[in-house]
């Protein structure tokens, strides 16, 4: 990655939350911005974690850099100093850094999603008012060739005003399966797939329409994974994780830690301290999250968007269509498969087939080229990653990429009212959970 030549003092960032979101920020900031960038701390609840992220960015010429527990956060940026804090935490907690972290005079940069609830959203908007600082949230996917060409498509007016939205998204049984492992399988720690996964999609639609969500109503269940499902297709032999058990070694779901030398690092290995087990089986009890999901979306510019998010599909990637009154855009594009934190993080979310399609009216339709390069999301990431860390005015933005705290609230008001609707069988409006600026 070719770095940027800035005049400026280097920014200087903490990072708090060491699990698999983690290392794209820091490997980043070690290896690719350190002439515009400084990592100067890292932060989590479990030592071991902490000791294997600092090992990585020491490798990778980013210095020794100091570790702190969760416990001494305040501690950490009263001693380095950090000018933003990025946080990557469970997503329960994102709140509570985003917010002290302002209180102490920092930016933060969040991964997604922001929060997972209207309480921490307003939680959040208080800080912002009441400290002035700024909250950036990462969507990638924003940056990713070919959402940035329906953007492009559909602003340059080639269907006239988009009407309707059909939007279909498929995780396979690798990627889709790893929400029902670990932590998000709790929907008190991530909301559901509504909120962490469809917080990406969401904000995708809110983007490309450049408009809000006004009502939604949805339904959802589990059908697929957990105990239940799995006895009523007739499954008898069951396992709570996979590690050393030996139902679970020929388990095409089973996550082995062992055979992945950065899941045995960052998890096996890091039990002894939070009995936080990775590897859990998705067909075990304790799952509150759907797998099977439909959303009908009423937006402020009166376009209409139906969803679905299927997490056990054979195929990893999305549909989506635009009708509009001059026409129809087309898109499916099939992605890489992938296991956070089990491959190259340059793979994940990689587009291996796009096919864009442009049928106006009154006309023969016709293919669109969307151009990939290297790194995650089809360079995305690069991108994006650029735009965070490499130093110096940022480039002027036709696409309107970045996302401040405003955009984090509006892609994840959806997944909310989606949730309730969900829960009580009714239509929700949105400005009932949560007005936005």
């Amino acid at each position: 990655m070719t770095q940027l030549a800035s005049s400026s003092p280097k920014r200087r960032y903490a990072l708090v939350g060491t699990g698999g979101r983690a290392g794209m920020f820091y490997t980043s900031l070690a290896r690719d911005f350190s002439e515009t960038s400084e990592l100067v701390a890292l932060c989590d609840t479990n030592q071991t974690r902490l000791n294997h992220a600092r090992s990585k960015v020491e490798s990778l010429g980013g210095g020794v850099v100091p570790t702190y527990l969760a416990a001494d956060f305040d501690r950490m940026v009263a001693e380095t100093r950090p000018d933003e804090i990025i946080v990557t935490t469970i997503d329960r907690t994102h709140h509570t850094y985003i917010v002290r972290a302002m209180e102490l005079g920092c930016n933060v940069v969040t991964e997604k999603p922001m929060t997972i609830d209207a309480p921490r959203c307003r939680e959040i908007f208080d800080a912002v008012e009441r400290t002035q600082r700024k909250v950036r949230v990462t969507f990638n996917y924003r940056y990713a060739p070919h959402n940035s060409k329906i953007f492009e498509v559909l602003r340059s007016g080639a269907i006239g005003t988009v009407t309707s939205v059909h939007f279909e998204w498929m995780l396979n049984t690798q990627h889709g399966a790893d929400y029902f492992r670990r932590w998000h399988r709790d929907a008190r720690n991530s909301g559901g797939l509504l909120i962490h996964k469809s917080t990406h999609h969401f904000d995708l639609v809110n983007w490309w329409l450049q408009s809000r969500p006004a009502t939604v109503f949805a339904q959802g269940d589990l059908r697929f994974y957990g105990k239940e499902n799995a006895e009523s297709r007739g499954v008898r032999q069951f396992y709570t994780r996979a590690h050393g058990s030996p139902a679970a070694q020929d388990d095409p779901f089973a996550l082995h830690l062992d055979r992945n030398p950065t899941l045995k690092a960052l998890y096996l290995d890091a039990e002894h301290e939070d009995s936080y087990y990775r590897d859990q089986s998705v067909f075990s009890d304790g799952i509150s999250i759907e797998d099977t999901m439909n959303v009908i979306v009423r937006y402020e510019n009166r376009a209409v968007l139906t969803y679905s998010l299927t997490a056990y599909a054979p195929w990893e990637g999305f549909r989506v269509s635009f009708n509009g009154t001059g026409g129809r855009l087309e898109a499916e594009v099939v992605e890489s498969s992938y296991v956070n934190s089990g491959g190259e993080q340059a793979q994940e979310g990689a587009a291996e087939r796009i096919t864009l399609l442009l049928r106006p009216l009154f006309e023969p339709p016709r293919e669109i080229e969307v151009k990939q390069t290297a790194g995650g999301h089809g360079g995305g990431d690069t991108l994006m990653l650029r735009e965070l860390f490499g130093g110096g005015a940022p480039e002027q933005d036709d696409f309107k990429r970045a996302a401040n705290h405003v955009n984090g609230a509006a892609s994840i008001l959806t997944g909310m009212a989606a949730n309730r609707a969900i829960r009580t069988g009714q239509v929700v409006h949105v400005g009932d959970l949560l007005t936005l600026p």
